[in-house]
């Protein structure tokens, strides 16, 4: 199937951030990952030109493919199959959970605006309800290469990958990288490679705070100034310094440590006795 000769026939829409997908064998990698039955509904976003739409459909229970361009959603519409809908509309604005219970995403969407898609999918991390999680069992999705680094980045990884982002993902998903792509599997092909990540949903946070709200604004605090140290970061935050001192010390944290040093555990138990000594 020559997915190359079919999309060059499309004007791909820069402000949309639009590249095909035209590689069979990352189409097939992004299937096989997504290990979908035929008990199972799908979520696509960014359905494009539905070269991996018209996998899916021969998979899955029900397909919902959201897709925001009224030229792709023609296109889709090609699709002959009685179990896809398409749901001509901005996925910042759509309620997953209309869709059912345990929903597999598939997304292939427009790196600009990854980072608002994911919370809009997970919630941050003092959402401890959010409707669209709690219908969401897994997320392949397709992201630029330096955005797969940062869902996975840890403590150790280098300073500027990891971040409130790996925070996010990690706070709510088990992260797995599972494999680079090149630019040239897309047309027009980006000026970027991507990767293909999946995010395994869980049934609940990865830690257990006492004021989720609190722990948000002392991971901002960690990575909102990189080059000045854990205590000074926290002060300008607008924590006590006294408070400060006497967390730091309690728990055994170095304050001239920079708060991208500190892992997410960490991050909470500095979040949970701050909060106790302010």
């Amino acid at each position: 199937m020559n997915y190359l000769e079919r999309a060059k026939k499309y004007r791909a829409k820069k402000r949309l951030g639009q590249n095909f997908l035209v590689d069979e064998i990352v189409i097939e990698t992004i299937l096989d990952t997504s290990n979908i039955s035929k008990d199972d509904t799908v979520v696509e976003i960014g359905s494009g030109l539905g070269f991996v739409t018209e996998h899916l459909v021969k998979l899955a229970k029900k397909v919902y493919a959201v897709e925001l361009d009224e030229d792709m959603v023609k296109e889709l519409s090609k699709i002959d199959a009685d179990n896809l809908e398409i749901v001509h509309q901005d996925i910042l604005k759509t309620d997953l959970s209309q869709f059912g219970n345990n929903i597999k995403v598939v997304a292939n969407i427009p790196y600009y605006i990854t980072s608002p898609i994911l919370a809009h999918l997970l919630g941050e991390v003092d959402d401890l309800n959010n409707k669209n999680r709690n219908s969401i069992s897994q997320v392949v999705l397709m992201v630029q290469y330096e955005v797969a680094k940062r869902l996975t980045a840890n403590e150790k990884s280098a300073s500027k990958e990891f971040g409130l982002l790996s925070v996010l993902a990690q706070f709510w998903a088990e992260v797995n990288f599972i494999k680079k792509v090149p630019s040239k599997s897309f047309f027009p092909a980006p000026k970027v490679d991507s990767a293909i990540v999946k995010l395994t949903v869980k049934n609940k946070p990865l830690l257990e705070l006492s004021n989720y709200t609190f722990f948000k604004k002392v991971t901002k605090s960690c990575f909102a100034t990189r080059r000045k140290n854990i205590k000074n970061s926290l002060i300008n935050m607008g924590f006590a310094k006294n408070a400060v001192e006497k967390t730091l010390s309690d728990i055994g944290i170095n304050e001239n440590l920079r708060g991208e040093t500190l892992s997410i555990e960490q991050m909470g138990k500095l979040s949970e006795k701050l909060k106790e000594n302010l």
